[in-house]
């Protein structure tokens, strides 16, 4: 069984192409990628599930196992949507390939024999991994300025955000799916508006105004009132229902933004206007590998319930350099959390804060960085705020520090856990943990010098 491919002459026809946003992390619900696939008359799916640090994360469980490094949810979420996505001839996009797209590929051809669903034409996208070029050339990193050859012990993975062209390439090719390593998430969506329009590559102000698109749909539930609800101010219906988004594009770029009429949540003009804002710093100079996008002309207009048209989205020509996530160990964080409840809580968690506080120092824990909180007290807005409430019937106490070896991490922990018979009185529901610390940092890369491609695995 294989996609309705032909479908995309009818498309071209009528000139109007639906996107679903099938997920806007990792860890997002599967259950309303499937109703989308189900119910939304969709073209295409788009799964964006990568953020800064989730890549280094990957590239470590692939250094593990060559097998693995594609997202830890992929299996879960073909299982349930490939079914009835082929069957509705919904062609399915994303960046689940993470630091590994060839065995996200490989493992998807795997589950579509098994469900029975044969020839599918399944891409994966490379030539975003570029740590070898990272280490063997001579670059900076453009937030601290430190030299990144000083780091080069400590560098776990380095992954240049790729735009449009190389997923466009592989839906010319008939790919049915196309997994990704790292792409710009608003590409991800752009490319099937490239290819089903025939746009070109230099048509800045319309892939200006497909960035638009894209980044209204990338993080899926935010833009249908899930990161916008706030009861009282900003009401949201259904949430545990909530619907995830679909863009009805024009050939020029112009979007309608709704949602399968039956799910939770919201479409309007206020929750599009946040998500256009969500992670911007400059709405005139929005850099994007495929251009640069400017966002102060745009428009936004309530058309019904649940119906929001979006317009006037602008760009100029793209950069020659491509932005580089540079991700490496800084250390370890140790921490340790305690409870008290009933009268003079807040009082017996000051004192074991004061206690793990001198603890610490008499044993000599070796930390660049230590947080004393009480969470629901001051751990948000500091001892000023907290101060200012009535006192709280109960509080957490949490103490972390960074410190350069898990052995050393540990010992913060254990410190807090201590407490459970050295007072003061009443604590409770200890937990303690030790992670490793993955930072990130951005060099430029020339443009021409990423490789981007792609590669066929047949189900």
């Amino acid at each position: 069984m294989t996609a309705n491919t032909g479908g995309a002459r009818e498309r071209r026809a009528r000139r109007l192409v639906r996107i679903g946003a099938g997920a806007g992390y990792s860890g997002d619900r599967i259950e309303p990628a499937v109703e989308l696939a189900e119910h939304g008359k969709l073209d295409y799916l788009v799964f964006e599930c990568l953020a800064e640090r989730t890549i280094a994360i990957a590239q470590q469980a692939k250094r593990k196992d060559p097998q693995l490094g594609y997202d830890p949810l992929l299996e879960a979420r073909m299982r349930a949507v490939l079914p009835v996505a082929m069957r509705n001839g919904v062609r399915i996009v994303s960046n689940m390939g993470a630091a590994n797209p060839y065995a996200a590929a490989q493992k998807t051809a795997q589950i579509a024999r098994a469900l029975g669903l044969n020839g599918l034409k399944i891409a994966a996208v490379s030539g975003d991994d570029v740590l070898d070029l990272v280490l063997q050339g001579e670059f900076r990193f453009e937030e601290s300025g430190d030299a990144v050859a000083a780091y080069r012990e400590r560098i776990v993975s380095a992954n240049a955000y790729l735009g449009a062209a190389p997923i466009v390439a592989a839906l010319d090719a008939g790919a049915d799916i196309v997994l990704t390593g790292r792409v710009a998430d608003p590409s991800l969506f752009t490319a099937p508006l490239i290819h089903e329009f025939g746009w070109r590559m230099d048509d800045w102000t319309t892939l200006g105004q497909a960035t638009v698109v894209g980044h209204l749909l990338e993080c899926a539930g935010q833009v249908t009132g899930g990161y916008f609800a706030d009861p009282g101010y900003k009401d949201v219906p259904n949430l545990a229902r909530l619907g995830f988004p679909i863009g009805e594009v024009a050939e020029d770029g112009s979007v309608t933004i709704t949602k399968v009429p039956h799910t939770g949540g919201r479409v309007s003009a206020a929750t599009c206007k946040e998500q256009l804002l969500y992670e911007i710093h400059d709405p005139s100079r929005y850099l994007q590998p495929d251009v640069v996008a400017d966002f102060t002309e745009v428009e936004v207009m309530e058309e019904a319930t649940d119906r929001v048209r979006v317009t006037g989205g602008r760009g100029t020509e793209r950069t020659q350099t491509l932005k580089v996530s540079v991700a490496y160990v800084d250390g370890f964080i140790g921490e340790g959390q305690i409870s008290y409840g009933g009268p003079g809580a807040v009082a017996r968690a000051r004192l074991a804060l004061d206690i793990v506080r001198e603890r610490l120092a008499l044993t000599g824990v070796d930390a660049s960085e230590l947080r004393f909180d009480l969470i629901g007290v001051d751990s948000l807005y500091g001892e000023t705020a907290g101060a200012e409430r009535n006192e709280s019937y109960e509080v957490r106490v949490r103490v972390a520090g960074r410190t350069a070896t898990a052995e050393e991490a540990l010992r913060v922990g254990n410190e807090v856990e201590t407490l459970y018979t050295n007072g003061p009185a009443g604590g409770g529901g200890v937990t303690k943990s030790t992670r490793e610390v993955l930072a990130v940092q951005s060099v430029l890369l020339p443009r021409a010098d990423a490789k981007p491609a792609f590669t066929f695995v047949e189900a």
